[in-house]
Formats: structure tokens, sequence, C-alpha cells
């Protein structure tokens, strides 16, 4: 796969991402009946980490204000599939968890 080809499926990518808010809105008010608008939120992402040439682990916040969700996706040239789901405050606790224990304890 070229260069070219590689920024195609990035750009593509981040497309699908932009569009998900989108999509999340209309899901949501098909179900609950909500007003254009009421759950609208932006996107994000967290972090990309490559695991192969052509494959990446992507962390991505979603969701309303109220009930933010962090998806963890398989990204390969090919699709995109959700391997993790989790609520973003519980996502939020781990790293700092996780950040708490790489760094050394201080004495004073």
């Amino acid at each position: 796969m070229g260069m070219t080809q590689t920024l195609l499926v990035v750009v593509l990518f981040v497309a699908a991402l932009s569009a998900l808010p989108w999509l999340i809105r209309r899901l949501q008010q098909r179900q609950l009946g909500l007003l254009p608008g009421a759950a609208g939120a932006a996107s994000r992402v967290l972090s990309a980490v490559a695991v192969g040439p052509q494959q990446r682990v992507v962390t991505v916040e979603v969701g309303p204000a109220h009930r933010r969700t962090v998806l963890v996706l398989g990204v390969t040239a090919q699709q995109v599939s959700c391997l993790h789901v989790l609520p973003a405050t519980d996502f939020a606790g781990e790293m700092a968890a996780a950040r708490e224990a790489q760094e050394p304890a201080h004495h004073g």
C-alpha cells in the first residue's frame, strides 16, 4: 500500500469519525423522541496506536456531555471494528491509576 492509499484510508477514517456524533444523535432521537440537537456532542480521538503496518487501535470519546462513552476501535485498511465500549468516567479513572503507578512516589 502506497503513501497515497494510506492517506486516503486516514482521511476516510477521520470522515467516518466526524459522522459518529450525527449518527448517534439520529439514533437517540429515534429511540428517545428527542428534539433535534438535544443530544449533540463532539467526538474526539483520545489515542491512536499502530499495532501493525496497516492496523491501529484508536480510542474515541463520543456521546452527550452527561453520558460520555469511550469506544476502542480496531482500524485496518478494510474495516473499523469496535473492540470495547466503556463509560468515559471509568476510562478516566483507569488512566489516572495507570499514571500514578508509573510515577515514582515522592516522599517529603
